[in-house]
C-alpha cells in the first residue's frame, strides 16, 4: 500500500514524503545529487526520470519511518520502492527496474560495478557528496560529540571513495573536494593543536 494511501505517486509526492520522512537531511542531500547528476552527467545520455526517482528513494531505507534493524539501507530503501512507490507511478517496468538497480547499487560499499549510466551517475554524485566541506559536515552532523571520532570517519570515507571514480567530469569534481578536504582538516588540527 503507498503511503498516506495515495494511488497515483507522482515526483511531487514523493518529494513530499522525502521532506517528510528524511529528518531534515533527506532532501538537501537529493537536491544536491540532483545537482551533481547534472554536472557530471553533462554530454551524456541518460533518462533523467530514472536518475529523478532514484535520487529520491535511494535513501528512504535510512529514514526511521522504513528502517530495518539488520536491513542494509540500500535493500530496504529498494524494497520500500519496488513494493510502495513505483508500482503506483507511471514509469514503465522497464525504468521501474532501472530505477531499482540504482537504488541497490548507489552505496560506495558496494563492490558490483555499476553498469548502467543512471546507477554510475546516482553512485557517483552520491560520493562526491560525502567529499568536500558538505562530506566533512555530513560526518559531523552525525555525532557523536567528539571531534576525533568524526574527524576519523570522515577520513576513512575519503580514504575508502577516492580514487574510485570512473567518469571524467565526476573525477575532475572529486579533486576539487579532495583538495577542499585537505585544508579544512588541516586548520581543523591547527586549531585543535592536533588534539582534536
Amino acid at each position: 500500500m503507498p503511503p498516506n494511501n495515495l494511488v497515483n505517486i507522482n515526483i511531487s509526492h514523493i518529494r513530499d514524503l522525502t521532506i517528510e520522512y528524511g529528518e531534515g537531511r533527506g532532501y538537501p542531500h537529493v537536491c544536491r545529487l540532483l545537482h551533481l547528476i547534472e554536472e557530471i552527467g553533462s554530454g551524456l545520455e541518460y533518462d533523467e526520470n530514472v536518475t529523478l526517482y532514484a535520487a529520491y528513494l535511494h535513501d528512504w531505507g535510512a529514514f526511521p519511518h522504513y528502517l530495518q534493524t539488520g536491513v542494509e539501507h540500500a535493500l530496504r530503501s529498494m524494497q520500500v520502492a519496488e513494493k510502495e512507490i513505483l508500482p503506483y507511478t507511471t514509469l514503465s517496468k522497464v525504468a521501474q527496474q532501472a530505477v531499482l538497480e540504482a537504488i541497490a547499487l548507489h552505496d560506495y560499499r558496494d563492490p558490483r560495478p555499476a553498469d548502467a549510466i543512471e546507477s554510475l551517475l546516482l553512485r557517483e554524485a552520491d560520493m562526491l557528496d560525502f567529499l568536500g566541506v558538505v562530506g566533512i559536515l555530513r560526518e559531523f552532523a552525525r555525532g557523536p560529540n567528539n571531534l576525533k571520532v568524526c574527524y576519523e570517519r570522515a577520513l576513512a570515507r575519503r580514504d575508502k571513495i577516492a580514487g574510485r571514480f570512473i567518469l571524467p567530469r565526476a573525477r575532475v569534481l572529486a579533486e576539487v573536494r579532495l583538495e577542499r578536504m585537505e585544508i579544512l582538516f588541516a586548520n581543523l588540527k591547527d586549531e585543535s593543536f592536533d588534539i582534536l
